[in-house]
């Protein structure tokens, strides 16, 4: 296996620069998720890596070497498409062993590794089988160990569980990160899907418009988001939002006035914004509490009407309507008991609580 190191790479489509300036480190055996919504660059910044794109600018490096000008073949990566992509003809040892079987290599070490790949993905008895006879979650193995008999460098899974119903989805991510911890591999995972990331990386790495907007393990991003676009996206639910005042700011905190009068006071770790400037202040739904008034946590509490209640089960989300008509989702225990209608009280705690200037940038976390 190997790292890799993106410089300064640069990707445009006529007068249309679909990656700016990417930079990025991934190390030796980590497993790194590229997120973002559709159309943010992360197809096109794996393709990039695989040689599928011809990158405009900058270099890749895969270990030592710039393989930035190199054909995909030369490039020591293997890559697993969001379709399977299976030849319908042949068997799932056949799938498999094409690529090493085009190389020219012998036809015994293409029957070791296959049946060796077969027993890590336990689809052995599989492999006489035509892949119309699989499967969805079968299938997707198949294309996962096509990649691992050519024994890369580097794996590219571009949105591998996209077409997969939820149940299946959630198995193979639990296969995929086992497969990753029992073969110690290099991986790169494209997904839109954040709760995919989370579970599965070990480094995220945050696109937005082509440009990367923050790289962390789950628990940084999800702690320390430098900015409303990286809050916004990483949480379900995502985190509540409030365009706020910002009435003093110095000591280490900044002081805001929440809808009807309450004030609340922030910790803060940049103090060069006005008093009076439009500030957001972030509160993620499970860090409040309905009806915290008693709550010794809760520093601040709002009174609100609830509008809707989701109970999954689990965990209930309620929709809470606050003075200004403005909402805040609530996450709560599955058994509470709250019904559309009723007057509550939202306890807002004295930690986890994130503030953005009037650019967007965080106010809470350091840049």
């Amino acid at each position: 296996m190997a790292r890799l190191a993106l410089r300064g790479v640069q990707k445009s489509f006529g007068d249309f620069n679909v990656l700016k300036d990417v930079n990025l480190e991934v190390a030796d055996g980590e497993f790194c998720v590229f997120v973002g919504p559709s159309g943010c660059g992360k197809s096109t910044l794996l393709r990039s890596i695989a040689g599928l794109e011809e990158i405009t600018g900058g270099a890749i490096l895969i270990g030592d070497q710039d393989v930035s000008d190199l054909e995909p073949a030369d490039r020591g990566v293997a890559m697993v498409f969001q379709s399977y992509a299976l030849y319908p003809h042949m068997t799932v040892a056949a799938n498999m062993a094409f690529g090493l079987k085009m190389g020219g290599m012998a036809k015994q070490e293409i029957e070791q590794r296959v049946e060796r790949v077969a027993d890590i993905l336990q689809i052995r008895p599989l492999l006489d089988r035509k892949p119309r006879t699989l499967s969805g979650g079968q299938r997707q193995r198949v294309a996962i160990g096509r990649a691992l008999v050519r024994e890369p460098q580097l794996f590219l899974l571009d949105e591998p569980l996209s077409n997969l119903d939820a149940a299946l989805r959630v198995q193979m991510r639990v296969e995929i990160a086992k497969l990753h911890k029992e073969i110690g591999a290099t991986m790169i995972y494209v997904t839109h899907d954040q709760v995919e990331a989370m579970t599965l990386a070990d480094k995220i790495v945050v696109l937005n418009q082509g440009r990367i907007e923050q790289i962390g393990t789950p628990l940084e991003l999800y702690r320390r988001p430098v900015n409303l676009f990286v809050a916004g996206f990483i949480g379900s639910p995502k985190m509540n939002f409030m365009q706020l005042r910002l009435d003093n700011i110095g000591g280490g905190a900044a002081v805001l006035t929440l809808p009807g009068g309450i004030n609340l006071n922030v910790p803060v770790v940049r103090q060069d914004v006005s008093a009076g400037s439009q500030v957001t202040l972030g509160m993620r739904p499970e860090h409040l509490k309905l009806n915290g008034a008693g709550n010794g946590s809760a520093q601040a509490t709002i009174p609100a009407k609830v509008n809707l209640v989701e109970h999954l089960g689990g965990e209930t989300y309620s929709y809470c309507q606050l003075a200004d008509d403005s909402t805040l989702v609530v996450k709560g225990e599955g058994d509470i008991d709250v019904q559309a209608g009723q007057s509550v009280q939202i306890g807002i705690g004295r930690e986890n609580n994130h503030l953005f200037d009037p650019e967007g940038k965080s106010l809470t976390t350091p840049q």
